[in-house]
């Protein structure tokens, strides 16, 4: 056995742009893609991406040099999964919720030399490129257009237009393959546990591991219909993007998520399945005006820990409900609540605790556990031990680009990726998450830093202290509540709601905290650290009713 080795037959680089091709062969006459009026088939997205490819490669774009996009869910974003990396790029999706700072220093961070941006996203594709420094060279840019329409012209901040890219370029364009499995195929930014966003890059290995584990997980059939509730900008659709070239779906954009459409979409395409935060299903579940669906539609929601009335009720309406666990660093669902067919004589509430619970690890992660912080050994099975939950497994990131210490602090030398999310283990050996990273907060399915919010609340001049921290919300899931003691000189002077529009002004609106808290001081340990803890269960109490909520 010893003399056999690997060789090239056996050994080219995994990478989940191999399943464009697959598909256009079996699927090709069947619908990739419907949009409103338009569909298109898989051999007809095969020759796009081919001739998307050769055209990025025609305007000089090298191997590994990153292209952005910041669009939504529309057919061109699609396209750019496959598209962008088949011709040698880093694909780089950029969050549509950010503003023109936060983007213009991901593009800067990135190095990006090519940016797709769709046509409502123009002025702060624009504004973010104004705040780049004299000497920083800017990326090409190329206008996503307006669907069904041609224009004349264009602004000469562009060089072309999307479809022009695709209509030019070579549909025989031989496609470049990575030298290696562990070549960079995406980069997704999250801001993480700093103020500053973190750039996650994921190997064409990680990412086809991720794919096929995903399809597994959720057994997803051939041919299923997906609706594109869940952006393509966050971690790649959870790698669904690739994942229904595989099984050949049909996949339903939508520009902006609307309820009523949402709910129309599912029943006039017969939906089998989709994505969301517990947000979206909340939504979606209050626009059914308790009409139960025509057929089961399944979806996996994560990003915060689904309410188990949530639960009990969307399966009322008859959606099969799988609860995951994932991170922008795993690519997509790496934990998840495994369902046993004993728990179906369970009554309702039973069956909805059971499964608010994150679950068991999936395929694509060799071992996760709860360590105790401070013995670094696995925490007790008893449902009330915390620590932070660990993971170790090929469907984890390269590293954050340009961050080597970030990276040495989540990958240890004992061998585990540490997440930085607080959990507990079960007798039964499911974890379940107990608290986040004291500056994470998830609002919709997004992590927001609470160190970037802090920030902005200490360039006010009557603030001398300020943290943040996530509060309960039936809506959102978590919002930001923010505790701010003030300069002596301002005490009396400045009430919370000026605070909230100061912020207002200086953030992005989903970051904004939609509860501030004056206080005469922040609780603090005996070293002189603020006590978010005690902050948390503060604003707890306060919920809904807190002042100066927006």
């Amino acid at each position: 056995m010893d003399q056999l080795k690997p060789s090239s037959p056996n050994s080219p680089p995994l990478t989940p742009l191999d399943f464009l091709e697959r598909a256009s062969i079996i699927y090709g006459d069947c619908p990739s893609i419907i949009f409103n009026n338009y569909t298109q088939t898989w051999s007809e997205t095969n020759q796009r991406c081919l001739r998307l490819a050769s055209s990025i490669a025609s305007l000089g774009i090298k191997r590994g040099q990153v292209v952005s996009v910041v669009a939504p869910n529309v057919p061109a974003m699609y396209e750019l999964q496959f598209g962008a990396p088949m011709a040698g790029a880093v694909l780089n999706t950029i969050n549509l919720r950010l503003d023109a700072r936060t983007i213009s220093l991901i593009l800067r961070h990135s190095e990006s030399k090519l940016v797709f941006v769709d046509y409502q996203s123009n002025s702060l594709v624009l504004e973010a490129l104004s705040l780049f420094p004299g000497n920083f060279k800017k990326p090409l840019l190329v206008l996503i257009t307006q669907e069904g329409k041609k224009i004349q012209s264009f602004s000469g901040e562009f060089c072309t237009t999307f479809e022009e890219m695709v209509q030019n370029g070579d549909q025989e364009f031989k496609w470049i393959r990575p030298k290696s499995e562990h070549d960079p195929l995406t980069l997704n930014y999250t801001s993480g546990t700093t103020s500053a966003p973190k750039g996650v890059v994921h190997s064409h290995k990680s990412a086809f591991i991720m794919v096929l584990d995903s399809l597994v997980l959720w057994s997803v059939p051939k041919q299923p219909v997906y609706l594109w509730t869940l952006p393509m900008f966050h971690s790649n659709g959870w790698s669904f993007t690739w994942g229904m070239a595989v099984v050949g779906g049909t996949n339903i954009c939508l520009r902006k998520f609307d309820t009523k459409l949402v709910y129309s979409l599912l029943q006039n395409h017969k939906v089998t399945h989709m994505c969301g935060a517990p947000v979206v299903l909340n939504m979606i579940c209050n626009a059914s005006g308790g009409r139960r669906l025509s057929h089961p539609v399944s979806i996996i929601t994560g990003g915060a820990p689904p309410p188990a009335t949530l639960l009990d009720r969307a399966e009322s309406l008859g959606f099969i409900v799988t609860h995951g666990y994932g991170l922008t660093e795993a690519g997509g669902v790496v934990i998840c609540c495994a369902w046993k067919q004993k728990w179906d004589k369970l009554p309702a509430n039973e069956r909805a605790r059971l499964k608010a619970r994150q679950g068991v690890r999936t395929n694509s992660i060799v071992e996760a556990d709860v360590l105790d912080c401070e013995s670094e050994r696995s925490v007790k099975r008893d449902g009330l031990s915390q620590g932070e939950i660990v993971l170790r497994g090929g469907c984890l990131m390269l590293g954050y680009l340009k961050d080597p210490e970030a990276t040495s602090k989540c990958f240890q030398d004992n061998g585990w990726f540490y997440t930085g999310d607080v959990g507990v283990m079960h007798p039964d050996g499911y974890l379940e998450i107990k608290d986040r990273s004291t500056d994470v907060i998830i609002s919709g399915g997004e992590n927001l830093s609470s160190i970037e919010v802090e920030s902005v609340l200490y360039m006010h001049p009557g603030v001398n202290e300020a943290a943040v921290v996530a509060q309960p919300d039936e809506f959102w899931g978590e919002t930001p509540c923010a505790f701010v003691s003030l300069k002596d000189h301002f005490i009396g002077k400045v009430e919370e709601k000026e605070i909230a529009e100061f912020c207002k002004a200086k953030l992005p609106k989903y970051m904004v905290p939609k509860t501030v808290i004056i206080k005469e001081e922040l609780p603090k340990t005996s070293t002189g650290k603020i006590q978010k803890f005690v902050l948390r269960e503060m604003a707890k109490a306060v919920g809904a009713s807190g002042p100066s909520k927006l």
